[in-house]
Formats: C-alpha cells, sequence, structure tokens
C-alpha cells in the first residue's frame, strides 16, 4: 500500500506561527542557560579561592567580552523566565486559544527585548 503524503524537505518555506517560536526558543534558552551556567561557575569558584584570584575574575569582568557574556547571560534568563511563567499560566488553562497564544508570545518577546536592551544599558553605563 502507497501512501500518499506531502513531503515538505525545504524547511525555509515552513512558517511557524508565534506560540511555536515562543515555545523553540525557551528550550533554547533553557540549553544556553546551561551553558551559561559553566562560565559563571567557574568564576564564582575561582574567585573563592584567595584575594588575588578575585581581583583577577573582576578585572577579567570588565573586559568587553565578559560584559557581553554577562549579558547574553542575564538575557537569555530573561526570556526563559518570562516564557516559564507564561508555560505556567497556559497549564492552568489560559492563552490556549489561537489569539490569546499569539498575543502572549508576541507581548513575551517584545517584553523580552525591552529588557534585554535595559539590562544592556545597565551593564555598559
Amino acid at each position: 500500500m502507497k501512501k500518499q503524503r506531502p513531503v515538505n524537505l525545504d524547511l525555509s518555506t515552513i512558517s511557524l506561527p508565534a506560540a511555536a517560536k515562543a515555545s523553540i526558543l525557551h528550550r533554547v534558552t533553557g540549553v544556553a542557560m546551561f551553558f551559561a551556567l559553566v562560565f559563571v561557575i567557574w568564576a564564582w569558584a575561582y574567585s573563592l579561592q584567595s584575594q588575588a584570584s578575585f581581583d583577577y575574575v573582576q578585572s577579567l569582568m570588565t573586559s568587553h567580552l565578559a560584559k557581553f557574556i554577562a549579558w547574553g547571560t542575564i538575557t537569555v534568563l530573561i526570556y526563559h523566565l518570562l516564557a516559564g511563567v507564561r508555560h505556567l499560566v497556559m497549564d492552568m488553562g489560559h492563552w490556549e486559544e489561537l489569539k490569546s497564544g499569539t498575543l502572549s508570545a508576541n507581548i513575551i518577546m517584545v517584553l523580552w527585548l525591552v529588557l534585554a536592551v535595559l539590562a544592556g544599558v545597565w551593564l555598559w553605563f
């Protein structure tokens, strides 16, 4: 029996709804936080060894690369927290319809962008 199913191998033609993009980004930020913790835990552990190591980590944190890594870690954490709250609200039975789900996903993304800019301003100025 031959099944005639549509096959779409060109992923660039698939348009995901905002709620799907928000959910995928929530998973991606969870993985990114896991890897960002390697840097954070190293900095904490090394800075607690001695005064010299604390001074070294402190001087390292003033570089542009370290501030960029810190900004990335903070923005990933912010998005993951916002999307996590959105998922908790959805688990309670709200925002499950197409219109409200799309609206909540768009609000989360806009709020994340605003908070990411504010985090950058806080770190660099």
